[in-house]
């Protein structure tokens, strides 16, 4: 019994001179796995991959302090003291493959070094210390001696603008010892001092807390640094949009929430910001957001997610100054080493350099650069200085139906007579790699050729189509079937045609030939 697909349609018609608040700052951040996983080939080609279609500014990542980046280092002296010493060959390497393909670091100060540590708890498979340092004082000279480092290799300039942010989620007992908020605002109130010692124009802040106490600890937070008049730079927070998941074998499969409950739940850091005089109007930046906080979510791979993080995308500038996905690739081992190319991961990218739908969604809103015309809940248009229309364009299914969605739009047309559609699609039919590898029987390790047909199958559809302006309007008509995204541009044509030639003419030879 075949399934009824619902029909809608909408009318937008965009006024002349039309102008509506859109702050897209998509392309300022986004995460990574660990750093120390910079060092590998896979990861590094993904990054690559990323930077070219996409183009990020900032990466933030865990991990700057952790062992396998070596950086904290101890040893004893001729009169048996312990003495610190820093080694910085792989901060390095690092630092200089993320220059190499134009990406700054969003700085995350952690986890605690294992030397340093005051306890033996640690998070994930990579065994993170989460513990206070036993040394506040080393502890400061690890961060000071680390960013002069860097300024001394990169330039004090150049890195200054490197914003800081002290520690990741310590609201979880998980990531920090007994999510101690007084201790973490030691730790805070320790390390904003000794990075401002460094150089005052650095950029500091936190706290980095994930939702459920949020309102609780960012409320504590501000009022702490009122309290001891701490000129904290900026607010950082996560954003996760998902119901508990229930965990089967590897996997963790759940219930994307109504998209406006966790919206609404990011503005409460705007206004509880902006209850204190002294710091209304502070920059928030979400340093981490996706549908899953879970690292091997099916959820990630699928279509349903790139719709979804769409409509995230139109409305995370509303409050916050930016907002980083996590993460940019797959090669990330919180859970351990994943088993197949299709995980659940949280990148844009698939082992193998095979793009994602939501890596798609993201080339998309970069390009959504100019003045908006027009925002609702499934498009943004945006004009640019030359006349043009881009905009973005999705249908998210969140109860799984088979809705179809037909878009028109009436655009003010500049008085040309010609113009030239073109559309990028994304959808489960166009563009979904997830498919393909599950026809292929879902293997463990693919073949050359098996990579080769999944990077082939995750590009979008691309057509064009010629309209015609009239009374100084242009209509286009866009149809999107279940969890589609797509990316339009609408721009006049001057045709310029070589002596003699007729497209015309050509097409209808054609049809003349096939008849006889």
């Amino acid at each position: 019994m075949e399934c009824m697909i619902m029909q809608e349609t909408k009318n937008y018609q965009i006024l002349p001179g039309a102008a509506v608040p859109f702050h897209n700052n998509v392309d300022y951040c986004v995460g990574t796995g660990r750093m120390g996983l910079a060092l590998q080939k896979e990861y590094q080609d993904q990054l690559a991959l990323v930077q070219r279609e996409i183009g990020f500014k900032h990466i933030r990542g865990h991990g700057l302090f952790c062992e396998d980046m070596a950086i904290y280092q101890e040893y004893t002296d001729e009169n048996g003291e312990t003495k610190p010493e820093y080694n910085f060959t792989y901060l390095d390497l690092v630092m200089d493959s993320y220059c190499k393909v134009g990406l700054r670091p969003f700085l995350e100060l952690g986890f605690m070094p294992k030397a340093l540590a005051s306890g033996e708890q640690t998070v994930f498979y990579w065994n993170g210390n989460v513990t206070p340092p036993k040394s506040y004082d080393a502890w400061c000279a690890l961060v000071q001696a680390t960013l002069r480092h860097l300024m001394e290799r990169y330039g004090a300039d150049e890195v200054v603008t490197w914003p800081v942010e002290v520690w990741n989620e310590p609201n979880l007992a998980g990531f920090w010892k007994d999510a101690d908020q007084k201790e973490y605002f030691k730790l805070f109130e320790r390390t904003f001092a000794a990075v401002k010692e460094v150089d005052k124009r650095f950029q500091v802040g936190g706290p980095a807390v994930c939702g459920g106490t949020d309102e609780v600890w960012i409320r504590a937070f501000m009022e702490f640094c009122a309290e001891k008049h701490i000129p904290v730079d900026f607010i950082s927070r996560h954003h996760y949009t998902i119901s508990p998941p229930q965990y089967v074998g590897h996997y963790g499969y759940c219930r994307l929430n109504p998209p406006e409950e966790g919206l609404a739940n990011l503005h409460t850091t705007r206004e509880i910001v902006d209850s204190f005089p002294q710091y209304r109007g502070l920059p928030i930046h979400v340093t981490e957001f996706n549908t899953s906080y879970n690292p091997k979510t099916p959820l990630h791979d699928t279509n349903q997610n790139a719709a979804y993080i769409a409509q995230q995308l139109s409305r995370l500038g509303d409050d916050n100054e930016s907002y980083s996905y996590w993460t940019f690739g797959d090669i990330f081992e919180e859970c351990g080493v994943p088993f197949t190319p299709f995980h659940g991961g949280f990148g844009l990218v698939a082992n193998g350099c095979i793009p994602k739908p939501t890596f798609w969604t993201f080339r998309f809103f970069k390009d959504l650069q100019g003045t908006c015309v027009h925002r609702a809940e499934d498009s943004v248009i945006v004009q640019k200085p030359d006349g043009r229309y881009c905009g973005a364009a999705w249908n998210l299914s969140l109860q799984d139906t088979d809705r179809e969605l037909t878009l028109q739009f009436s655009l003010p047309a500049c008085k040309k007579d010609e113009w030239c559609l073109l559309t990028k699609t994304v959808d489960e039919e166009t563009c979904n790699p997830l498919k393909m590898w599950h026809d292929f029987g879902e293997p463990a390790s693919l073949s050359p050729e098996q990579k080769a047909l999944l990077q082939q199958c995750a590009v979008p559809l691309l057509a064009t189509e010629q309209r015609a302006a009239e009374n100084n309007m242009i209509q286009i008509k866009l149809l999107l079937k279940k969890n589609a995204v797509v990316y339009f541009e609408l721009k006049p044509v001057l045709r310029q045609c070589d002596r003699g030639f007729s497209y015309e003419r050509t097409m209808c030879s054609q049809k003349e030939s096939t008849a006889d």
